[in-house]
């Protein structure tokens, strides 16, 4: 059985919760990080060294850093499935998934950790009001990319839709002025309504 050490309120985690629901492989979640602490243990720095989440251990492999994380479980137990084995189509996945870490995840945090978490260090007015312009540019952009088209990547359900959906899930979710993207709405409900997306997902975001 896995074992994914995170606290689900993490994007990350959400990652792998979800690509290991999707794969089909029984998994055990420990809470760890954020209020529960333990992250900069001398246990869990021996199996993360960074102090970060989500870690996964499968048998003697064991994986941080989210996107690696989603990769390994595709490609060990979804081959064929939510990994594509051709390098042309895979990359059409990889993208989206890169695309989430370097441009829409970095945008959305500071106005979710001022808006929702109300971190107190991070209540400035106008950062918050930059990165939900930064944010809106972001998803301008995904928006115009699902236009005809179910997925982000080769038109079948795949590793992209699990790395990008907990950031379009948590965006929809936040008290901000929520523009009208028909296609990001559309495909998110569609990918949302899948049964590992379920427990992947929580509300209300925290």
């Amino acid at each position: 059985m896995l074992t994914i050490w995170g606290r689900i309120s993490s994007i990350n985690v959400q990652k792998a919760v979800w690509a290991a629901g999707e794969v089909g492989q029984p998994f055990e979640r420990i809470d760890i990080g954020g209020k529960f602490g333990g992250n900069r243990e001398p246990a869990y720095l021996a199996k993360n060294p960074n102090g970060l989440v989500p870690t996964l251990e499968d048998g003697e492999v064991c994986i941080w850093e989210s996107n690696s994380i989603v990769r390994y479980l595709a490609a060990r137990y979804g081959s064929g499935w939510i990994w594509e084995e051709e390098p042309a189509r895979r990359a059409e996945a990889d993208r989206w998934m890169d695309w989430m870490n370097t441009q829409l995840q970095p945008a959305l945090t500071p106005a979710f950790w001022g808006l929702v978490r109300k971190d107190p260090a991070r209540q400035d007015p106008a950062a918050i009001e930059e990165s939900i312009a930064k944010t809106e540019a972001k998803l301008d952009v995904l928006e115009a990319h699902l236009t005809g088209r179910s997925y982000l990547a080769n038109e079948r359900f795949g590793m992209a839709d699990i790395t990008v959906a907990p950031g379009a899930h948590r965006w929809l979710h936040m008290p901000v002025p929520q523009k009208d993207w028909p296609n990001i709405r559309r495909w998110y409900q569609q990918v949302a309504a899948r049964p590992a997306a379920g427990p992947a997902l929580p509300l209300p975001i925290a």
